[in-house]
């Protein structure tokens, strides 16, 4: 409980009055003293009042588990126990940093047969995985006379844990792209590719000539074709740095979580195509290896060792990581590497590394681009500051140009996605990877 905008006002107005009429009116002084006495009188008045009829009931509800930067909806519902609700309510939650509380939306506020109930939800907005809590919910409403602000607290105790983003999956929309190589079908736009034999069809006008099986066409008096698919139980390792520049925000979210969803999904469509996925996460050290496991029984796995994946603070250690890496592989993979680099000083080991990976293996490299970069380089003012950036701006987007140019020299595909659209250029990527038989 606390003083009210209004009871404020009142004190200070009658001390004004007290003031003057003390100098000029001495005599009056009892006047001055029932006009106190009706001030505090009227307060605790108002403060019992409220307080009698300020009682209610509470229900909270917060779902067990959401995605890395969507939203919970944490919903307060209130009763009274006698009475009805106070007009105006403010809410307030102690939670979680990592947890942004966004604005309040009341649901409905309707009359029933014992009074009015009430119901509002706040957005909380997940911005890091983990398990987070939300502690305490404070109240606040003015008292009847409006000479009092009622607080109260309340013992929430809900949590939730913040998983890696899934949801592409979940909406199938990863399946819709993976869809033809899951149907065993190439690209018919590019001739040559597919070593696996599919099936034998019946010659069709528009179909390749050079596609005729003549044997057996002799055998069976027509003229029918080979079907070849892309080859499937490939072996494919997601390999995350988790250092210190991959903690860094970008657009609302660590690259971390970025790489992370993205990783899941491609988890997904890898299993979708008939292919092995394998997990492995390094920093100042090795961290975590899976070894590969059919993409539809890796997933569950992968998504539980991502969601415990740490958000580190120490440098990247890419000879010790690769290296790692490379010692533990037995067959030719394709590896898909998430990491970052500041500049082409600090990607030299980098580079490297990934060279020897490379002679065995076929690698992707996947970096995430800062859309602010390109904001910066053509600034809407001509201030000095602004020319600066945009210097700076240039000079990085530069570096990262010659740091690709570099590893695509080795025979690494790379790609420099921004972050809304890495998911999805990711898995065309992967597709036009098994299509053209490029492990």
């Amino acid at each position: 409980m606390r003083p009210s905008s209004y009871l404020i006002a009142l004190v200070l107005i009658s001390a004004a009055v007290t003031v003057f009429v003390s100098v000029w009116w001495r005599d009056v002084s009892y006047v001055l003293l029932l006009m106190w006495l009706a001030l505090a009188a009227l307060t605790v008045a108002d403060l019992v009042i409220s307080r009698l009829s300020g009682r209610m009931t509470l229900e909270f509800d917060l779902p067990p588990q959401g995605f890395v930067g969507h939203t919970a909806a944490f919903t307060v519902g209130m009763w009274p126990q006698k009475n009805a609700l106070p007009d105006k309510i403010d809410i307030r939650l102690d939670c979680s940093p990592e947890l942004v509380v966004g604005e309040i939306r009341w649901l409905n506020q309707a009359s029933d047969a014992e009074g009015k109930q009430a119901k509002s939800s706040l957005d909380l907005h997940l911005t890091r995985r983990g398990q987070f809590a939300v502690n305490e919910l404070w109240l606040k409403w003015p008292s009847r006379l409006k000479l009092l602000d009622i607080i109260a607290r309340m013992q929430v105790g809900k949590e939730i844990a913040v998983q890696p983003d899934i949801s592409p999956v979940l909406s199938g929309a990863i399946r819709t792209q993976i869809l033809p190589l899951e149907a065993g079908q190439k690209d018919l736009r590019l001739r040559g590719e597919g070593s696996e034999f599919h099936q034998l069809r019946e010659f069709a006008s528009g179909m390749d000539p050079r596609s005729i099986d003549w044997k057996r066409s002799a055998r069976m008096r027509s003229l029918v074709v080979r079907e070849m698919r892309a080859e499937r139980n490939h072996q494919v390792i997601l390999c995350i740095d988790s250092g210190r520049l991959m903690a860094e925000q970008l657009a609302g979210f660590t690259k971390l979580d970025r790489a992370i969803n993205a990783a899941l999904a491609m988890c997904w469509g890898a299993g979708l195509a008939g292919d092995l996925v394998g997990f492995y996460s390094f920093d100042s050290r090795p961290r975590l290896f899976v070894p590969a496991l059919p993409g539809r029984s890796a997933f569950p796995r992968l998504q539980t060792v991502c969601a415990g994946l740490r958000y580190e603070t120490q440098e990247t250690n890419h000879t010790l990581g690769l290296t790692h890496l490379s010692g533990r592989l037995k067959r030719r993979s394709l590896i898909v590497i998430f990491s970052d680099f500041v500049d082409t000083i600090t990607a030299e080991l980098m580079i490297e590394n990934i060279q020897v990976l490379a002679r065995h293996h076929f690698i992707v490299y996947v970096a995430l681009r800062d859309p602010m970069l390109a904001k910066f380089v053509e600034p809407e003012e001509t201030t000095l500051d602004a020319v600066a950036r945009s210097v700076a701006a240039r000079q990085i987007l530069h570096e990262r140009r010659a740091v690709m140019e570099k590893l695509a020299r080795l025979g690494v595909l790379c790609l420099d996605s921004t972050p809304e659209a890495l998911t999805s250029d990711l898995i065309a990527r992967y597709i036009e990877i098994k299509s053209r038989e490029m492990i």
